[in-house]
């Protein structure tokens, strides 16, 4: 919520995107508090709370972006776990400038986290090839939103995805989390290092069970920007859509998340116009994502059981909510979806749409089911076609440390 990338923010607050959340059948969310390059690390989860505190339609909590790995902010990491309830740290592979980590300031953070306890989250993107590359193509005249999913070619996924491993295995097999994987090269990497024992978690999102480069970043003009999101929309060409989806019925990847990280068309993707390398990067997801991975229970791709696990369960034992949230048990919190397998959702603008955003990157998506109630902590936000939430109810999570660990 409220990201800044490129030059505007994010256009979900924190009232507007829990509340879609809720609306979606999602009753806790861990949102991004941002450091950028020369921030300080304390204060920018400061600023964050400022954001979020009495605005939230559900409970929430933090993970840290680490924007610059010096000796504040790796003493910053400490204080986060200890006193904050702060336990996981995202670093980026890319984003030369703005985000992005070197290979020895990300070996130093995950040095830090085999000391504390806490999980590393990378974005695994080859950042510095990728810019080569984007460079090269704005240079030909190569301009149109497809030129995104293009140039960030998923060999660079894989490459540092690879390589983030293997610097966690060099600080003491950390454990290293994955985000928002999207490419087959990536994922057999992460299995790889699974299989051998080492504590390396993946996720994927919607977008990239379902989208693809032909049918939506290439689509006519300047509507392909809807689409763009880092990691891109893969080739249906390959076989990215079906992999992923294995990994998942395997345990490969272990989370469904969003990437929740919404542009409104008119004014903040039309920054890139005539240039992709300016198109603000996100999709609008919260709202969707347990509709969306419901429809591939309907499909055949999940069982109902591996639905709540990638979706609910397993997301809090990785992130320290266990057994506050995740499980419907004496003692943890009522957080409550009813879901009616028979209803039906139709996703769109005017139709199911909350997100703060003139469009829906899902328009015209119909799911094979619907969410009927929503529970937080045992009060109903939603209630068939209605919110009957507040702004407010949401209270700050502090967190645990991982317990997948070997």
């Amino acid at each position: 919520m409220e990201l800044p990338f490129g030059g505007t923010f994010a256009s979900d607050t924190f009232e507007t995107g829990t509340r879609a959340a809720a609306w979606g059948g999602t009753t806790t969310i861990v949102d991004f508090a941002v450091q950028t390059y020369g921030g300080n690390v304390i204060e920018s989860l400061g600023a964050w709370h400022e954001k979020a505190d009495g605005n939230c339609a559900i409970d929430y909590g933090f993970h840290q972006i680490v924007g610059g790995v010096d000796e504040d902010a790796l003493k910053a990491m400490d204080y986060l776990v200890e006193h904050e309830g702060v336990t996981s740290f995202k670093l980026f592979m890319a984003y030369p400038g703005v985000f992005y980590s070197d290979d020895g300031q990300i070996l130093r953070a995950l040095q830090k986290a085999s000391e504390n306890g806490a999980v590393i989250m990378m974005h695994a993107e080859n950042g510095i090839a990728i810019d080569v590359l984007a460079a090269q193509a704005v240079s030909r005249g190569e301009t149109d939103p497809k030129y995104h999913g293009i140039v960030r070619r998923s060999e660079l996924e894989g490459e540092a995805t690879n390589r983030a491993i293997v610097l966690a295995n060099v600080a003491g097999n950390v454990p290293l989390y994955i985000v928002h994987m999207s490419a087959s090269e990536s994922l057999e990497a992460l299995a790889a290092a699974r299989h051998q024992g080492a504590n390396v978690f993946g996720e994927t999102c919607p977008q990239y069970l379902y989208m693809s480069l032909e049918d939506h970043l290439a689509q006519p003009g300047f509507e392909g920007a809807k689409y763009v999101c880092s990691p891109p929309l893969r080739t249906k060409h390959a076989h990215h859509h079906q992999d992923l989806w294995k990994g998942l019925r395997t345990n490969e990847l272990i989370c469904v998340s969003t990437d929740h990280c919404p542009f409104c068309f008119k004014e903040q993707k039309e920054l890139g116009l005539g240039d992709f390398t300016k198109i603000p990067n996100g999709i609008g997801g919260v709202e969707h994502r347990m509709d969306l991975i419901y429809q591939g229970v309907v499909n055949g791709e999940l069982s109902l059981t591996r639905w709540v696990e990638t979706c609910a369960t397993t997301p809090a034992r990785m992130f320290g909510l266990y057994p506050k949230k995740g499980v419907i048990a004496p003692g943890s919190d009522a957080d409550i979806v009813i879901y009616d397998p028979k209803g039906r959702t139709e996703i769109g603008v005017g139709k199911s749409h909350h997100m703060n955003m003139d469009h829906s990157a899902w328009e015209g998506t119909v799911i094979d089911g619907k969410v009927e109630t929503v529970l937080s902590r045992g009060t109903v936000v939603i209630e068939g076609d209605e919110y009957v939430g507040r702004k407010g109810h949401g209270q700050f999570l502090k967190r645990g440390l991982c317990q997948y660990l070997t």
